[in-house]
């Protein structure tokens, strides 16, 4: 896709007008990443907006023993990493990490907030995102704590799927080639955990592939199991013994 078609397709500068978007393509600069690179670390200085135009991205966040644990996967026309922080000023709270290789616009603040100011329009639609990108981090949260390990991480492959799948005969391909410990860390589990569920996705032909490799080949039962119907009175819990899963090992 084409850098002018990119931004027009992207709700944040829709509403540009014609001369602010000239300026802003002129001040685009437009950046290919390896794989394993770093797009920005945690603590530098919050100067870009970035926004992914070909490959994948992950948010990371290193933990205290210096591992990268994994927050999310961005995806081409999103918006990363730590939107808030560009606003306030403050530096990175984490990193982003290119996955399989990426091409990533980067848009300089001081130029990005000079254009919000004459457009009121496009100031709304920020809000907008922002209020969005806090929705999901709520939702993330409130999985974390009540949703059984099963369901977490049949959410996040459906996440996956929506944004980064791609249809093939066997069913949808994941595009983010992610290792077991991607896929642990966004569900909040450990790798056992991860491994085992996914063992028992593959059993019921749920998924087929190795984990940079995944296939949704039975996307209903994937939804079923990432919404399940459920009692608002009752604790929620599976029918089938094959995804229970012991709380302690989670």
């Amino acid at each position: 896709m084409s850098l002018p078609t990119l931004l027009r397709s992207l709700p944040l500068f829709a509403p540009l007008s014609e001369s602010d978007y000239e300026l802003l393509l002129k001040d685009i600069q437009e950046i290919p990443y390896r794989k394993g690179e770093y797009i920005f670390r945690e603590g530098d200085p919050t100067e870009w907006f970035h926004i992914v135009k070909e490959g994948t991205v992950k948010c990371v966040k290193s933990s205290t023993d210096g591992r990268d644990m994994t927050l999310k996967v961005l995806t081409p026309g999103d918006l990363f990493c730590c939107e808030a922080s560009v606003f306030e000023g403050s530096a990175h709270p984490g990193c982003a990490k290119v996955l399989d290789g990426a091409t990533v616009l980067k848009i300089p603040k001081a130029r990005y907030l000079e254009i919000l100011r004459r457009n009121p329009e496009m100031a709304i639609e920020v809000i907008q995102y922002l209020g969005e990108r806090l929705r999901e981090a709520q939702d993330n949260a409130k999985s974390l704590v009540f949703h059984r390990a099963e369901r977490r991480l049949a959410s996040i492959l459906l996440s996956l799927a929506n944004k980064a799948g791609k249809p093939n005969p066997e069913g949808i391909r994941l595009q983010a080639r992610l290792t077991r410990l991607d896929l642990a860390d966004m569900a909040g589990l450990t790798v056992e955990t991860t491994t085992r569920i996914m063992g028992r996705l593959k059993t019921d032909k749920i998924v087929i592939g190795k984990a940079k490799n995944i296939i949704i080949s039975d996307i209903k039962s994937l939804q079923a199991l990432a919404n399940p119907p459920q009692n608002p009175s009752q604790k929620e819990e599976f029918t089938s013994p094959l995804y229970k899963i012991n709380p302690s090992k989670t």
